[in-house]
């Protein structure tokens, strides 16, 4: 039996990720921890095995913390989940040598200049990888710049966070000022040129360098997405499974030019959200550095990086990850997902087209 810290378990993602460890592993003892006391995951039954309130990752005692519950609880090895805990858990590493027990992560370097949408862009400026962008705060909004480098419409949102913060397609200069009010509290943003094809996902593994494997969908719908400005909520409701070998030698290649840029190896899991312009072109528009909301999904259809990140962190190796760059589902499925519902997985779109589905007048 192993015992497994999954941190930041009132996120969707580490909840997806909790519920296939507990199915696939029953044995293995499951412990969260998050800074909220209202966490979803502490109230969930059956999910975890323990749980617990912990500090902020940038306070003086959050180490401490980690580590006294590391060795009380014999944890042998934890998913950090939240972006703000795996750029800390990069700079305990770079001071001691080691994490408080083993993770699997990529170096601060990367994790920090990911984390940041700006410092992203900044590194892939003038390449076919991502739009025009350009970094704006509220000190320095530079209209005249957004006006006539990107043009209108754009498109805004903040330069760290995921779920679409402050995102939203603006028309005109009256629109990003009026923006820029609404969300005084947010700092930075990036403005792009405004993209108008299918929003794309892309989860993939490195290990030290070699790119291991990786799967894609496209996100259709949206949770909720009236609820949203821009509809796009970042919670996908309806979405497809794609054996699309493009879309992961695209971001492959984008993650070498990124190796290169900062002299460093890709390392973890790393998470695409791409964007196509009016001609089919992918652009990303960030990439996480951790396991992605669809984890858990994509898991139940065979492409499991949550039991791969296990088998790394057990054997302190990849040797026993099969290796599948362009891994492809075994049939064409779609999934279906909601706030308060476990995802439904269908083998096809076609269900949707069942005359049974279907009541008119006529019938």
């Amino acid at each position: 039996m192993k015992t497994i810290l999954i941190t930041g378990i009132g996120g969707l993602t580490p909840r997806s990720i909790a519920r296939i460890i507990r199915k696939k592993h029953p044995d293995y003892r499951l412990i969260g921890c998050d800074i909220e006391k209202k966490a979803m995951g502490f109230f969930m039954k059956g999910m975890l095995d323990e749980y617990y309130v912990c500090p902020r990752c940038d306070a003086p005692d959050y180490f401490p913390w980690v580590e006294r519950l590391v060795a009380a609880r014999k944890i042998d090895y934890a998913f950090v989940q939240p972006e703000s805990e795996i750029v800390v858990w990069g700079d305990y590493y770079e001071k001691n040598g080691k994490y408080p027990c083993p993770v699997f992560m990529g170096c601060k370097l990367l994790s920090e200049s990911l984390r940041d949408k700006a410092i992203m862009a900044q590194l892939l400026e003038g390449t076919e990888f991502i739009p025009k962008t350009i970094k704006v705060t509220q000190e320095n909004p530079r209209f005249e710049d957004v006006e006539k480098e990107i043009g209108f419409p754009c498109w805004i949102r903040a330069t760290e966070g995921t779920g679409g913060l402050g995102s939203l397609r603006l028309d005109d200069i009256s629109s990003y000022k009026s923006w820029l009010f609404i969300n005084a509290k947010i700092p930075e943003f990036t403005v792009s040129e405004f993209l108008t094809g299918r929003h794309l996902a892309n989860q993939m593994l490195y290990y030290n360098g070699e790119y291991v494997k990786g799967a894609a969908l496209e996100c259709a719908e949206y949770v909720m997405a009236n609820t949203a400005p821009s509809h796009v909520t970042g919670n996908t409701h309806f979405g497809r499974f794609l054996n699309e070998d493009s879309i992961n030698a695209f971001c492959d290649r984008c993650i070498k030019y990124l190796e290169k840029k900062l002299g460093v190896p890709a390392h973890g899991i790393l998470s695409f959200d791409l964007k196509e312009d009016k001609d089919g072109n992918m652009k990303v528009t960030e990439v996480n550095i951790r396991h992605m909301a669809y984890t858990g999904v994509m898991a139940d259809v065979g492409f499991d990086l949550i039991e791969d990140t296990i088998m790394i962190m057990e054997d302190g190796n990849c040797d026993r990850v099969k290796r599948a760059p362009f891994y492809h589902y075994e049939k064409p499925y779609v999934f279906l997902r909601d706030v308060d519902v476990e995802p439904i997985v269908l083998e096809s779109e076609a269900v949707f087209d069942r005359p049974e589905v279907y009541f008119t007048a006529e019938t």
